[in-house]
């Protein structure tokens, strides 16, 4: 997939995934994974940058497989930034979509 796309989409992916529950770096990374082939050295930056921003605070956590893990939490700021992201994600997918539909024979809807 092209990589501007990527970079794109992945901070809703990190805020959407932080809605649902308190997860640590690694494990974001993971579950992005799972849908979308991402290298682990984007999500950190972006990390950083979010927390900065004030869309997370983090907390460590004792793990049982090694050493504390740094948690990161939404905040209602970040909370407000994710709804806001999915309205722009939901406009700009479906303007992209109508043009795929009206631009290319045989598209499955």
């Amino acid at each position: 997939m092209n990589v501007q796309f990527k970079k794109g989409v992945l901070e809703l992916c990190v805020l959407v995934l932080l809605d649902k529950k308190d997860r640590y770096g690694y494990e974001l990374v993971q579950k992005i994974s799972d849908q979308i082939e991402i290298s682990e050295g984007s999500v950190y930056p972006l990390l950083r940058r979010l927390t900065k921003e004030e869309y997370f605070t983090t907390y460590l956590k004792e793990s049982t497989e090694g050493p504390s893990r740094k948690y990161y939490q939404l905040t209602d700021k970040g909370r407000d930034y994710l709804y806001e992201l999915i309205d722009e994600w939901n406009e700009f997918s479906r303007g992209v979509n109508q043009l795929i539909k009206e631009g290319v024979n045989n598209v499955k809807e």
